[in-house]
């Protein structure tokens, strides 16, 4: 016996399909608004902090960061009034930052002219990630998350392999200045040399003894070798992947990415997914 749909459920259907659809003009539209807002709150942030623009115009930045903080409230609401499963989505990740996305202005009641609410509301930006998600940008995201995952070893080591060097060449300079040319400790030396070999430089602490320059200048230069190595070795992962077919294309039909990685035929149309060298 054929079930006709409630209007309650035809309201929830069609609201899904605005918020969460990708293929249609409705939900297209949603996203490049909801992609605007999120770009103007994050402006609306940075100038507040300008201290005499927020001055000038504080009324206007106030009641604009209200009117976005209510459409923020208002989508946060119709996400869960339209998810088949509001509770896995309230307490999923882009469920916590929807909801972290409307504190601020609520919170400003009881915590008047805070700056962490500032920031907060800078935390708006990670919602881009939702929007580039439906956009089928994910194929893309997860070849790099894969090949992340499967260098993460290489990258721990080598960071390891840092930070024992940061310690050896700090202690050194610690041994070589002296608190004369300010390395006053063991810890301040090795802020240094961390400073140094990533060619930050700051230029707070600077070595005065020929010996001290010569092994700032070797640190300078192996900074520069140590730079390239993590982006060398995801770029390596990535290359291997695609050689080795461990990540299938988009589906030759309809174009559909972010299939799982033993996958054979699309999760969308169905049809065969042919992996190209």
């Amino acid at each position: 016996m054929k079930q006709y749909k409630s209007q309650s459920d035809l309201l929830k259907q069609r609201i899904n399909i605005i918020i969460h659809g990708v293929n249609t003009p409705a939900g297209k539209l949603f996203d490049i608004i909801l992609l605007g807002v999120i770009l103007l709150s994050v402006l609306l942030v940075m100038l507040e902090s300008v201290e005499h623009l927020d001055k000038k115009y504080h009324g206007f930045l106030v009641l604009s960061e209200w009117i976005i903080t209510i459409f923020f409230s208002i989508e946060y609401a119709l996400r869960i009034y339209s998810s088949r499963k509001p509770w896995k989505y309230i307490t999923s990740f882009y469920g916590i930052i929807d909801l972290i996305s409307i504190l601020p202005m609520y919170l400003s009641f009881f915590l008047p002219g805070s700056k962490i609410l500032s920031v907060v509301r800078a935390l708006r930006l990670l919602r881009l990630f939702r929007i580039l998600n439906l956009v089928q940008f994910t194929g893309q995201a997860s070849q790099l998350r894969l090949a992340i995952n499967a260098s993460r070893t290489k990258i721990i080591v080598f960071i390891y392999f840092v930070f024992i060097i940061s310690i050896l060449l700090g202690a050194v300079m610690y041994v070589v200045e002296g608190e004369e040319g300010g390395f006053t400790s063991i810890p301040t030396s090795i802020y240094w040399c961390i400073v140094t070999l990533t060619t930050v430089g700051y230029g707070d602490i600077t070595p005065i003894t020929t010996v001290g320059k010569i092994i700032a200048s070797f640190i300078m230069i192996l900074g520069y070798g140590i730079i390239a190595v993590p982006t060398g070795i995801v770029t390596a992962e990535l290359a291997s992947s695609k050689k080795n077919k461990l990540l299938p294309d988009s589906c030759p039909k309809c174009d559909t990415r972010d299939h799982r990685n033993t996958a054979e035929f699309c999760y969308k149309c169905g049809s065969s997914l042919e992996l190209q060298q």
